[in-house]
């Protein structure tokens, strides 16, 4: 990485933007020049990154002229307005937010299982997919490759960090008595069976993401099922897996796969406390499932605003490096 590029992080004031910050200088990132960009009531405060002091900027038309790169983590419909423009001005955009996901046209990308995509590639804006979904598959890459992942049933235990810095401000003020205003329920006394709102069949928004985005990331037709839920947690996402494959197993082959898979790191009790600022996914508890013939169940944990967000966005940028798709 020779080359250096000019980048921007919009909502670079928000919990994942200052996480953009921190994985693009522990990684060395080849920055040239960066420039941040916020909603109007952050825009002129100062953020000490990359060895100066650096000043929020507000999007705008042209805002994003001479950029090679831009990370959006803002929300959906920051994204939906502003990656197009940035496109236009000559940008790559990397989106952390839903808005593009389900798009077929638009690459989802975790660059372990289907990073090669992007070799040929000639989208101008990959997606990052949800934090639950990069957290609870990673583990799964070489073990569909071996035995063909068929079905699974996902259950997430999801921190309040899975919110943004609203769902810890959440979790703060409930602690000392507060009314919840953010979550259904006080989520400092219960864990919550609900992130995001129902559909006709009763399944949420979190739980469809985790059905859709797993299906298209292993572009096959996988049987999904999952139950979303959010726990008394500040950070790192908690994924119970249940899978069957196509093909038998043996047994005691599955852990050492698990073991040569990247990102992943095998433990006995995986616990969000271990996994909270790691790079890794932590599994463990791996069982043959009593439910399914062919099939395993483990826990994993991951640091849901990393793998699941910043890490994860990071390194599909450093892929595009690679391959020799940020160009002028």
């Amino acid at each position: 990485m020779n080359k250096k590029f000019n980048v921007a992080i919009v909502g670079a004031t928000g919990l994942i933007g200052k996480k953009f910050i921190e994985v693009l200088q522990k990684r060395n990132f080849p920055v040239n020049k960066i420039k941040l960009f916020a909603s109007e009531k952050s825009v002129g405060k100062t953020v000490y990154a990359f060895g100066k002091e650096l000043t929020v900027e507000k999007l705008d038309e042209g805002c994003f002229l001479g950029l090679d790169i831009v990370f959006f983590s803002a929300g959906a419909s920051v994204s939906l307005k502003y990656a197009p423009i940035a496109i236009n001005d000559g940008a790559l955009v990397v989106d952390n937010s839903s808005a593009f996901r389900n798009n077929p046209q638009i690459p989802l990308i975790i660059p372990e299982i289907n990073g090669n995509l992007l070799k040929d590639s000639v989208s101008r804006l990959i997606s990052n997919p949800n934090c639950s979904t990069a957290i609870g598959i990673l583990p799964l890459k070489l073990l569909d490759q071996t035995f063909k992942v068929k079905r699974i049933i996902f259950t997430t235990f999801q921190a309040v960090s899975g919110y943004g810095q609203k769902g810890i401000d959440e979790l703060n003020r409930v602690k000392k008595g507060a009314k919840p205003s953010v979550f259904p329920l006080n989520v400092n006394k219960n864990c919550i069976a609900k992130i995001g709102e129902n559909d006709k069949y009763g399944y949420t928004d979190e739980e469809l993401k985790m059905v859709n985005e797993t299906q298209k990331i292993f572009n096959k037709p996988i049987l999904i099922s999952a139950t979303c839920v959010r726990v008394p947690i500040k950070n790192c996402h908690g994924v119970s897996v249940e899978v069957e494959f196509e093909k038998e197993f043996f047994e005691e082959d599955i852990k050492g796969i698990l073991n040569k898979t990247n990102g992943v790191k095998v433990c006995d009790l995986p616990s969000f406390e271990t996994a909270s600022g790691k790079d890794e996914v932590f599994v463990g508890r791996i069982k043959k499932s009593l439910a399914f013939k062919n099939g395993i169940s483990f826990f994993c944990v991951g640091d849901n605003t990393l793998k699941g967000a910043a890490l994860n966005a990071v390194q599909i940028a450093e892929l595009l490096i690679k391959f020799g798709k940020i160009e002028r």
